[in-house]
């Protein structure tokens, strides 16, 4: 909803400490994608790997639209001695973080040409860890915002864009500086960065862990699934069956389909054939559970209950913690309303992604250097995020969400354009900064509307589940098919003018899309803001 407050009493909104905190995470949660990211592509590259096969070891980064698979775990599972110490969202944190930093370093003891197998796997740790430490970041930025008018939240996504790009921009700079230093290398480079890693891990001592009433909320659904399971005779242990074959199917899918009887099932049909068996799956289990919540909707106060065993707490727990948070989701917005929203989602930042993954190729083919690639691509986009950044919020804030989207979505794909004039110029700095600016102009307007349109959709009971999966579709679309923009590039026999032609009209479905469901959508969010 517009907001009718003054541009000053906008800007207000800033002064909250709270966002200090949201950029500092925001730091974290975008470095990581420049170990991995980035400045493993530079390395790459400079190893003398093909655009394909960088392009491909981009699929480490799976992990981030994966990681809804064990985001409920973030929300219920309690760490040894952390949780109790520092609170459910700051052990996370703290957790992934250590582990980041432990990969990175050993990551810079290792032989590139020798051992790339070691690489892929130390950088798919370091992946796992930062998308683990997104989904819990994120939930922390949700959840000591929740309370509050929905212009804080939109503050707040500005503020976790503006830290994100400081993390992965501006310190991405880093390495590329570094090893364009005499006597400096790529391992050392990756050296200093685990030492920056460590010296971001000390915004968890410092933050308030944010208060709810989650463990209530989630242990009376567990409660009333402990109730009726007991006379369900083998159905929990269907349930219990079902749930991990539908998680072990779409990690088996992303992973590339690892040892496929292709003497059985061609390996063109691999992913007809898990999408079939996995729907499969999902009506038995959507059975299922439609027949427990009926039973609990009809269930009578004196009723009496069956003692549970084993296998009814397991499930009730499975159930409360990987299920409830999607069911909600479905159930308070609708199934077609629902839909519609992760679909739009899915598409939003697809043309972006393509351009994204092969940057750093691009610019290094076109003939920039590392240093180059530094102050342009790395600290002047930093800047520029930054900046608008905070301009966009600002837009959002007063004019609301989907306005932001609508404009934020049409400057993505109309900048995407200037890529393919640099393309055909070549290596004019002048052009590059300004294509650059206009990159990182675009790209943090439509991401704070975006970053805001998924926060405040989320139920609290069920933050850092919620925003995974939503956050995890767009995430789907950049990595796994983004991951193929190298094979693209060859495709088109390096014709990168037309490449990023092409990724200047991914944007145009997804807007459409967002035409379409305008209404509703709009409906939801100030449904939303009027609950608060």
């Amino acid at each position: 909803m517009p907001s009718s407050n003054s541009l000053f009493d906008t800007i207000r909104y800033f002064k909250d400490k709270r966002l200090l905190s949201i950029f500092c995470f925001g730091i974290a949660s975008g470095f990581p994608w420049v170990m991995t990211g980035s400045a493993m592509s530079g390395w790459l590259k400079d190893e003398g790997l093909s655009r394909s096969s960088i392009g491909l070891f981009g699929l480490i980064f799976v992990t981030y639209s994966i990681n809804f698979l064990w985001s409920p775990f973030v929300d219920r599972v309690k760490i040894p001695f952390l949780t109790s110490k520092f609170g459910q969202r700051r052990s996370w944190i703290m957790f992934t973080q250590l582990f980041m930093v432990i990969a990175t370093y050993q990551l810079s003891q290792v032989n590139v040409s020798e051992q790339l197998s070691l690489v892929a796997l130390l950088g798919l740790t370091i992946a796992f860890f930062g998308s683990s430490q997104d989904i819990a970041i994120d939930a922390y930025r949700i959840d000591i915002l929740a309370d509050d008018h929905n212009n804080y939240m939109s503050a707040g996504s500005a503020m976790a864009t503006a830290g994100w790009w400081t993390g992965f921009a501006g310190l991405g700079s880093i390495p590329f500086l570094l090893v364009d230093s005499p006597n400096w290398d790529w391992s050392d480079a990756f050296l200093v960065l685990s030492g920056i890693m460590a010296l971001l891990m000390v915004t968890t001592f410092i933050v308030k862990e944010p208060s709810n009433n989650r463990e209530v909320e989630l242990n009376l659904i567990q409660t009333n699934y402990l109730k009726v399971l007991p006379k369900q005779g083998l159905k929990p242990l269907y349930i219990l069956l079902i749930l991990p074959a539908i998680f072990g199917s779409i990690i088996y899918a992303n992973i590339g389909y690892p040892a496929w009887p292709d003497n059985l099932i061609p390996n063109n049909f691999s992913f007809t054939f898990i999408t079939l068996f996995i729907v499969f799956l999902l009506v038995i289990f959507i059975q299922q559970l439609g027949h427990l919540n009926l039973t609990i909707r009809n269930m009578h106060p004196l009723d009496t209950h069956q003692a549970p065993n084993v296998i009814h707490r397991i499930t009730a727990w499975l159930l409360t913690t990987l299920v409830a948070p999607i069911q909600e989701f479905f159930d308070r917005n609708g199934v077609k309303l629902a839909l519609s929203i992760l679909l739009f989602i899915f598409l939003f930042k697809l043309g972006e992604a393509y351009l994204g993954r092969m940057s750093i190729v691009f610019y290094r083919e076109v003939g920039f250097s590392n240093s180059d690639i530094a102050y342009y691509s790395k600290m002047l986009n930093w800047a520029t995020t930054i900046v608008f950044s905070l301009i966009g919020s600002v837009f959002t804030i007063r004019y609301g969400i989907l306005k932001g989207l609508f404009i934020g979505g049409i400057a993505m794909g109309a900048s995407n354009l200037l890529f393919a004039v640099m393309a055909l110029v070549g290596p004019n700095k002048l052009l590059f900064a300004g294509t650059v600016f206009v990159d990182g102009f675009t790209s943090a307007w439509g991401s704070v509307a975006f970053v805001a349109l998924i926060s405040v959709l989320c139920n609290k009971t069920f933050t850092a589940s919620q925003y995974a999966l939503m956050v995890s579709l767009g995430t789907f679309g950049r990595v796994m098919l983004g991951s193929y923009s190298g094979i693209v590039v060859d495709w088109l026999d390096g014709n990168w003018a037309l490449f990023f032609v092409l990724t200047a009209v991914m944007v145009i479905p997804s807007l459409l899309f967002l035409y379409m469901i305008r209404k509703p959508l709009t409906a939801l969010i100030n449904k939303n803001e009027s609950v608060k």
